[in-house]
């Protein structure tokens, strides 16, 4: 299962193509191109950005889980069932400005701003409007899903008071995804920087003041992340769409052309989303039913497979920065109509994210209790997660190709072949939690090899789709 977010480097990167010099990571004065090629550098310098991006909220959860580990046993294991809860709304958007994005990396491709900015802005209607939805849903969805699911009756008041809060957030998370997307597309991963840090340093500071009770603030406890996450996604919004009318996209891009949400344009990009949406609640959606599962073992199963889930993504960061521009980069090729280039970047994305995955795992591997420890006190809870800290590290390396293969199969815009690899996954990898962690109720190790199950899957059928080249020609 994946989850994703994204950043900056305020540098200018040039290549040539056909003695025509382009601009692809740059300064705020310059005007920047919107063709891609596939040389390493230019990967390694769209993907650094937004690796480092990654890096930075993956400090806000790390913060958050220390801080709420201190709370106590419960706070920290429910922390994981609520947050992959919440993952699975923000999903909803995350799989719409994705395909939102693979709309617009092909219009950069083509060169047309405007096709770019009215898909761009088009998108932000619909996210208004998915928001919304999502959070009337929600609200009613929570007590039924914790409550028929939950064996513990304290566990299910903690999860249900802190959803309530928690998706109030939901509207601005999706809105700046959708803007971090479009910075991506047209080769401006560096700017995501500032958004990453201002919603980090805002959420730790709200983290620590709220749930304990600093500089004046109530002691909220467990209440007090949802309230400060809250406070951090508000501060992200604005701060990316502060920069985006900061840096003049508002001119170079006419999206001010298209504040109006077009029928024909929504049915073209929802026909690409739609698909995608589904996919990610599949995803996320195995994975809170792996934590439900996990949470019938006891809390400190629960507990330690919520540090285990913080560490899973520190080995991702690289990874799924890699994978988003696997995306873009094939979408944004083929919109150049050089198709032919579109398994040898894959190809070359896959090798650098498996090189990424073999160091940060080794260093997981050496340091394992080191950095368990820093999660929780208990040496017992350490000790009990390392064995299952070493299948993680193990799956990684599956992981690292498989998401990034997968991703090409994304950029080549065939998002119902996407739906399905994703579902026959899914449906593979629920049958194993099931047997192993529900019905034999197996050692916690066991139970996270259910990450082999998915991520070979993943691979074998994404490898297959691409090489069978019935992507070619596919129109979006």
């Amino acid at each position: 299962m994946s989850n994703f977010l994204i950043l900056r480097g305020n540098l200018a990167f040039y290549f040539y193509q056909n003695n025509q010099k382009y601009l692809l990571l740059n300064t705020p004065q310059h005007n920047e191109g919107t063709k891609f090629e596939t040389t390493n550098r230019q990967i390694i310098s769209l993907a650094a950005p937004i690796s480092l991006a990654m890096l930075i909220p993956q400090v806000n959860f790390f913060t958050n889980t220390v801080f709420l580990g201190r709370l106590g046993e419960q706070e920290l294991g429910v922390n994981g069932i609520t947050g992959v809860f919440y993952m699975i709304l923000t999903m909803v958007g995350y799989g719409l400005s994705s395909g939102v994005q693979v709309l617009m990396a092909r219009r950069a491709g083509e060169e047309n701003r405007s096709g770019l900015a009215e898909t761009f802005m088009n998108g932000v209607m619909l996210s208004v409007v998915f928001s919304l939805s999502m959070m009337l849903l929600s609200m009613w969805l929570v007590p039924l899903v914790f409550g028929l699911s939950l064996s513990s009756s304290s566990n299910f008041i903690l999860s249900v008071n802190f959803m309530y809060i928690r998706v109030w957030g939901l509207p601005f998370i999706i809105l700046t995804q959708l803007i971090n997307s479009f910075f991506i597309t047209i080769g401006r991963s560096s700017l995501l920087i500032y958004g990453s840090v201002m919603v980090t340093l805002t959420n730790i500071f709200f983290d620590y003041s709220l749930i304990f009770g600093h500089f004046g603030l109530p002691a909220m406890g467990f209440n007090g992340a949802a309230v400060a996450s809250v406070i951090a996604e508000v501060v992200f919004c604005v701060t990316m769409a502060t920069l985006f009318f900061a840096n003049n996209y508002h001119k170079q891009y006419p999206v001010m052309r298209f504040i109006h949400l077009d029928g024909s344009l929504s049915l073209r990009t929802l026909s690409v989303a739609a698909p995608l949406i589904v996919q990610f609640l599949f995803s996320i959606g195995g994975w809170l039913v792996f934590f439900i599962f996990i949470e019938h073992l006891g809390s400190k199963a629960l507990a330690a497979s919520q540090m285990l889930r913080n560490l899973f993504g520190i080995i991702g960061l690289g990874t799924w920065a890699l994978a988003t521009t696997c995306n873009t980069m094939v979408s944004n090729i083929i919109g150049q109509g050089k198709q032919y280039l579109v398994e040898k970047v894959i190809k070359k994305i896959a090798k650098l994210s498996l090189v990424y995955a073999i160091v940060v795992g080794l260093l997981l591997l050496v340091f394992a209790r080191q950095f368990l420890s820093v999660y929780s006190a208990d040496a017992d809870l350490v000790a009990y997660a390392v064995p299952s800290l070493r299948v993680i590290v193990t799956a990684s390396i599956i992981m690292s190709l498989s998401t990034v293969v997968f991703n090409g199969v994304v950029g080549t815009g065939n998002t119902l072949v996407n739906l399905t690899i994703e579902v026959t996954c899914v449906c593979l990898y629920l049958i194993y939690c099931y047997k192993v962690i529900y019905v034999d109720h197996s050692q916690l190790y066991l139970c996270w090899c259910s990450e082999f199950v998915y991520w070979t899957c993943l691979l074998v059928t994404a490898t297959l789709y691409l090489r069978s080249g019935k992507w070619k020609g596919k129109r979006i």
